[in-house]
């Protein structure tokens, strides 16, 4: 299996300076960049997915996620990108809540939280950690409680547990209508425009009640699919 600093030497071997320095001007969070376009990451990431079992890349994946090199880490999480995991399922849940708290930028969590979409529909009852998210100082980690739960907006016939869900994370939006942070706000536009593909009546009844709150921007953004 790839080492962590194997891994990290082929990353900085394709560095492209001049983009890294544009990255860092756009995502703005202070770290290394390497100006690695995202499909030259997954090139790498696929060959390392073949190698070794689920604890050998969760263990990769902690490696690249601690040397908090921006690319590193969008590595991290697509290595441990999987809908089935047949065994070492707890663990890549485990180390997805060790990254958790050191969210501090869209790209790079956003990338994490599919990590956490998949662990989370395999394993519905883990919803309730989430919900302890939705509390946090760490604006990201707030954000994340909606991005990592986009699944449950994209049922077009759930069952009744699903719907439960649902109707919790909605609750959830609800209570992020008075937090003017613009990504707080992006994340419940975010999930209500996907719902909206699926259950439009419901959507206009969140933008009718507790999303009349909602920035200017994040009431249109919401209601973009809407006729």
């Amino acid at each position: 299996m790839t080492t962590g600093a194997e891994a990290l030497a082929a990353l900085r071997a394709a560095a492209d300076t001049a983009r890294a320095g544009e990255m860092l001007a756009y995502h703005k969070a202070p770290r290394i960049y390497l100006g690695l376009a995202v499909p030259v990451i997954e090139t790498h990431v696929a060959e390392w997915r073949r190698e070794g079992t689920i604890a050998d890349r969760v263990a990769l994946a902690g490696a690249l996620w601690d040397s908090d090199i921006h690319e590193a880490r969008i590595a991290a999480a697509k290595l441990l990108i999987q809908a089935r995991i047949p065994e070492g399922e707890p663990e890549v849940w485990r180390e997805f809540l060790r990254w958790l708290p050191g969210f501090d930028a869209w790209a790079i969590a956003d990338h994490a939280c599919k990590v956490a979409e998949r662990r989370l529909v395999a394993r519905p009852e883990r919803l309730d950690t989430v919900e302890s998210w939705t509390r946090d100082e760490n604006r990201w980690v707030r954000r994340a409680a909606l991005v990592a739960t986009l699944p449950w907006s994209r049922y077009t016939h759930p069952g009744p547990d699903d719907c439960a869900a649902r109707e919790c994370i909605l609750g959830w939006a609800a209570t992020y209508v008075a937090d003017r942070d613009w990504f707080i706000q992006k994340s419940v536009a975010w999930w209500l425009r996907s719902l909206s593909a699926h259950d439009p009546g419901r959507v206009r009844a969140f933008l009718e009640g507790p999303g009349r709150g909602l920035r200017a921007f994040a009431r249109r953004d919401a209601a973009r699919r809407l006729a």
